[in-house]
């Protein structure tokens, strides 16, 4: 089992609390033979040590003029009249910039260009067969972002590639993800990895626990006496 450290986020990451990510997991019973705190054949696992192989992937989306310079800010989408939200609650974006074909780089986003109306489908290992259409459920993603890093999807891509993940397991929530990562694995002619998305933690009404919420972690759970086994189940 591989477990990576998915740290592009600058803003937000910081050194103790990948050590509390690592001991929490390890508390959850979870064991991995490759890992930022272990190493391995695929190392390093840390994404922001993993930059020159995005950058490879990105630019033969560029050269393959699958991708776009797109201007537009997530209010500027979320104002559009044409932009309903998909099942993740990210909005459809409406094509404002499409027929952009700059060649400009870190001083705006890049979006990967769906074809619209495209049914995708994949068998989930928890929760059976999944399909969403492009352009409704999801419409074109980034791939960069223009403070020069790779979004989550196209590093995540890269990374199963290279560290020849047979499977993913992650949260339900990023069922969606998978669709537009299996459009970037085709693009980039990848394998795909089989997937498994287990169902969330939830609170006591039923809301899954998250940070923007200022839910109750892994670890608050821990030291107010539950057990690994109760928050497993």
């Amino acid at each position: 089992m591989v477990l990576r450290n998915d740290d592009l986020d600058r803003g937000r990451v910081r050194p103790e609390f990948v050590a509390a990510m690592l001991e929490d997991m390890r508390w959850l019973g979870l064991r991995w033979s490759e890992g930022p705190d272990v190493g391995g054949p695929h190392a390093p696992y840390s994404q922001s040590e993993r930059l020159p192989y995005y950058r490879d992937a990105f630019e033969r989306l560029k050269s393959a003029r699958l991708v776009y310079p797109c201007s537009c800010t997530r209010r500027d989408v979320l104002v559009a009249l044409s932009a309903p939200h998909g099942v993740d609650e990210e909005p459809v974006y409406p094509g404002t910039c499409r027929a952009n074909v700059g060649t400009s780089s870190v001083s705006v986003n890049w979006r990967f260009r769906v074809c619209d109306g495209e049914l995708l489908s994949f068998v989930d290992g928890y929760f059976g067969e999944q399909s969403a259409t492009a352009g409704v459920d999801f419409g074109d993603f980034l791939v960069w972002r223009k403070d020069d890093l790779p979004s989550y999807q196209l590093a995540c891509v890269v990374d199963d590639e290279m560290m020849g993940i047979t499977e993913v397991v992650r949260g339900a929530d990023l069922i969606t993800s998978t669709f537009r990562q299996l459009l970037l694995t085709r693009a980039l002619g990848y394998t795909p990895p089989a997937c498994y998305h287990c169902p969330l933690i939830l609170d006591e009404t039923g809301k899954r626990l998250a940070k923007r919420d200022s839910s109750t972690t892994i670890r608050g759970l821990r030291e107010a006496g539950a057990t690994a086994e109760e928050i497993v189940k």
